[in-house]
Order: C-alpha cells, then sequence, then structure tokens
C-alpha cells in the first residue's frame, strides 16, 4: 500500500444570528490521507490556524506531504520518526508536532482498517489487570469527564449557567464532570464548586479547571487546599503552562491532584512536568501531544511514576474518537475529556457528535469498527465546509 495524497479541508459552524456559547467552532482544519488502495485516514488538527496546516500537510508540495507521498503508510510508528527527524535542526514542538500528531491519527485510521481491527487493539489491547478491576465494565468500557463552561461570566451566569448544564448532563446519564470558573474571584470558585458537589451527589466525579488563573503559589494552594472538602478528582491548570518550578512547589502543598497537559507537546515535556513539576495527571490531547504514537509513550513514560493520563480533548467527536483508544489500551486513564453537544450551541459538535460512539450509563463503549471508528459523509463536509472545494 501506498499514500497517494494528503489533504486538509476546514470544517465550521454558521455564523450565528445571536450570541453563542463558547464551544462554536470557526475553522477546524482536518486532515485526511489517501491510498492506491482506497483507505483512507482521517484526523481533525485541533488549534493549528488553517493556513498553517495547509502549509505543512495539503498536498504533495506542503511541508510534511513531500515526504508521506508514496510512502508505505505502516506502520505509523516509523513515518512519525521519520517526520519528527525531519525537524532535527527545526521545530520539534508546538504546531510542528501536532501536524505530525494528525498524520500520526489518520495513519493509525488507515492501518487499523487496513488489518480489520480497532487500533486499542494494535495498541495492545486492553491492558488492565484483572486484580485492579473493580467492575467487568471497566475491561470493555471508557468514563468520559464533560467539561462545562459558562455563555456568559458574570458571578450568577457562572454559578446558574454551569450547575444547570451538570444536571441536565447528569440527566442524561453522564457521571464525571469538570467545572470551569474561568476568570472568577476564590469565593465564586469555591461556591461553583460547592453548588456543583451539592447537585450531583457523593459518587459521582468532580474535577475543577481555572484555566492558569494564578501566578501566586501561595494563592492557589490556598484555595485549592479550601476545595479538598469537595473530593475533588483533579484540579486543573492552576499556574501557567510552562511554569515548571512553581507547580513542583505547589504539588509538595496540596493533597488534591494536579493536572496539566492540554497545550504540552511530546513526552519530554510531560517528562518535565510529571519528573520536575510534580503534576499528578496528565492530558494530552491525541494530536496536540504528537499522535496516538506518541500519546502511548506518554503513558509507558507515565505508568512506573504513578502518574494518571486523563487525555484532554475540548474539540469535537473526532478527536474524542481517537482518544477512546489511548483510553481502552492504558491502564492509568480512568476518564477521558469530553466537550458533550447536547449543552452546547454548535450545529458542526451535534454533527460529529452522532457519528461518534455514544455515551449510554455513562460510559462509552470501545470501538468494533476497523481504524479510529468514525469517517465524514461527503454531505456532512459539504455542509459544514469553510473552504470552495472538497478534499
Amino acid at each position: 500500500m501506498k499514500i497517494t495524497n494528503i489533504a486538509v479541508f476546514v470544517l465550521g459552524d454558521p455564523k450565528p444570528d445571536h450570541a453563542v456559547d463558547m464551544a462554536r467552532i470557526d475553522a477546524l482544519a482536518f486532515v485526511r490521507i489517501d491510498t492506491d488502495e482506497g483507505i483512507t485516514g482521517l484526523s481533525e488538527i485541533f488549534t493549528v490556524p488553517p493556513g498553517v496546516a495547509r502549509a505543512v500537510l495539503d498536498g504533495p508540495d506542503s511541508f510534511f506531504g513531500r515526504l508521506l507521498i508514496g510512502e508505505d503508510p505502516i506502520h505509523p510508528e516509523r513515518l512519525w520518526q521519520k517526520l519528527y527527524n525531519s525537524m532535527l535542526h527545526g521545530n520539534r514542538h508546538g504546531w510542528a508536532i501536532i501536524c505530525i500528531g494528525a498524520v500520526d491519527v489518520a495513519l493509525w485510521d488507515i492501518f487499523g482498517k487496513a488489518v480489520g481491527r480497532p487500533v486499542y487493539e494494535l495498541l495492545g489491547g486492553t491492558t488492565r489487570a484483572n486484580h485492579q478491576e473493580i467492575t467487568p465494565e471497566e475491561r470493555q468500557s471508557a468514563t468520559p469527564y464533560c467539561t462545562i463552561v459558562s455563555d456568559r461570566w458574570d458571578r450568577e451566569s457562572v454559578l446558574r449557567e454551569q450547575v444547570e448544564r451538570v444536571v441536565k448532563l447528569r440527566e442524561l446519564g453522564y457521571r464525571a464532570f469538570k467545572i470551569e470558573p474561568l476568570n472568577q474571584p476564590d469565593e465564586t470558585i469555591v461556591e461553583l464548586t460547592r453548588r456543583t458537589r451539592a447537585a450531583i451527589g457523593k459518587d459521582d466525579l468532580l474535577c475543577v479547571d481555572v484555566g492558569y488563573l494564578w501566578n501566586d503559589v501561595g494563592h492557589a494552594a490556598r484555595v485549592i487546599t479550601h476545595l479538598a472538602e469537595f473530593d475533588l478528582f483533579f484540579f486543573e491548570t492552576p499556574l501557567p503552562v510552562d511554569a515548571v518550578a512553581a507547580y513542583a512547589s505547589l504539588t509538595r502543598q496540596t493533597t488534591v491532584p494536579i493536572a496539566m497537559g492540554e497545550h504540552t507537546t511530546t513526552r519530554w515535556e510531560f517528562l518535565e512536568m510529571i519528573e520536575h513539576g510534580g503534576i499528578q495527571v496528565a492530558q494530552p490531547y491525541m494530536t496536540t501531544c504528537g499522535g496516538i504514537t506518541e500519546a502511548k509513550r506518554i503513558v509507558e513514560m507515565a505508568r512506573p511514576r504513578g502518574v494518571l493520563v486523563c487525555p484532554g480533548n475540548w474539540s469535537t467527536a473526532v478527536l474524542g474518537m481517537a482518544t477512546i483508544h489511548l483510553a481502552a489500551y492504558s491502564p492509568i486513564t480512568p476518564i477521558y475529556e469530553s466537550a458533550p453537544a447536547e449543552v452546547y450551541w454548535s450545529p458542526l459538535r451535534h454533527a460529529l457528535q452522532e457519528l461518534a460512539a455514544p455515551v449510554v450509563n455513562g460510559v462509552v463503549r470501545f470501538p468494533t469498527s476497523p481504524g479510529i471508528g468514525i469517517d465524514l459523509p461527503d454531505d456532512l463536509i459539504r455542509h459544514f465546509l469553510l473552504t470552495p472545494t472538497m478534499p
């Protein structure tokens, strides 16, 4: 089998005629890789500007396209290394790694389709040990945690809207939640956490994310210590993304697990945050970190260090389906992030979620379809396409 083409296309929500929430998708790039056997692979390219994605991945003359056309797509790890090595004297972080990550996801999609197996089986299958399973469902399903944001960010809106969304999702069967009191004073953070815990009861999982709110470690430690009574699974991104020493100081001062990693690329950045920053929960995005290939390496690196890997995904169900395969493989991934379309406006999110594995009783069964398990119909692409031509 040979790669015959690589193409980027851009999808987005229609322009609304009224104010909408922050889940709207303005322009999200996707990559599709074609082969001479008619097998295609798909990935989204979260956070990379469409113009950059096109320059790097669109067509045989693109930056990485020239290295991929004519290659055998199997094995993805070989091509990951080829693309990474091509950047030896260039940028081995940032957008270049995210683009490699998107290619990697698409290649795993092709690999799975070529051999007729879901990707997680090619990674090694479910590797949870019997003596570490509480229920039989853990060997067959993964648990998404719902990220909750507000439409408006005044105190009363944050308290009302986020709790209302949690309650609605809980009624739909979800059992894990992450609230986001962004840009809020301490009192609002504490009150939102208190109200949410009261709304979901003691058994459901609760996390808090303040989006890099503080620079002051002492301040962060005081607030997080106050929140410990609400039994948080983790507290996400309290400090600036690259503040390794600050994270190290904070993690020594609180018993609440500290999580980060949504913008972290490659296992090497995660290693620094784990060994020197002391984080207890790593949150790689399947494309941002460098792909499924690199995410698996992050799992293998985190496991002997006693760190959980709970992948992030404030994007669509396309990235979500790739994430499920890592969750199926990983014995240290009790939950993964989801932006549930049920409580947000975005028509594109809704359309993509309808194609993905459903959430039933709070969990998603591991995919059985070959590859990643999601493909986009041409009519969906045409409806949301922001460029004049199909891929």
